[in-house]
């Protein structure tokens, strides 16, 4: 299997988990915020950053479209995935309180689950950003 075969399948699998997380987000606004605000981490932030998250990832996912900016979008994808990760190890380990602000088919995970897929895409983002940089032999 080729690197950009593999670097393509990546980039779908990031275009579909953003796509879906933004939609499912801006899908239960409500809720999404209620979540946030609930968090000891985000509390304070939670209209900011209820606006902010689904467009970051929207905008990744129109980074991740284009060709041209595909490495952007594959470094920003392995950013915010691991944030994501980070703020759900601290919340696992320091919060006395674990809000779900997931939506749709992941807000059915344990939180421990929710961690392990976050480390898989984390992972999986890297290996596309690594692969993509030798592919086209530069980071854009």
């Amino acid at each position: 299997m080729s690197r950009k075969l593999i670097v393509d399948f990546i980039t779908g699998l990031l275009i579909l988990l953003f796509s879906y997380a933004a939609v499912s987000k801006l899908l239960t606004y409500r809720l999404f915020i209620f979540q946030l605000s609930k968090s000891p981490f985000t509390s304070s932030q939670a209209h900011l950053i209820s606006w902010l998250v689904p467009s970051a990832e929207l905008l990744i996912v129109m980074l991740l479209v284009v060709k041209r900016t595909r490495t952007i979008g594959l470094y920003g994808a392995l950013f915010l995935m691991a944030l994501f990760t980070a703020y759900i190890y601290a919340l696992l380990h320091f919060s006395y309180y674990v809000p779900c602000s997931c939506g749709g088919v992941i807000a059915r995970l344990s939180w421990n689950q929710h961690l392990v897929f976050n480390l898989l895409f984390t992972s999986i983002a890297l290996v596309g950003a690594l692969l993509d940089v030798r592919t086209t032999g530069k980071p854009t």
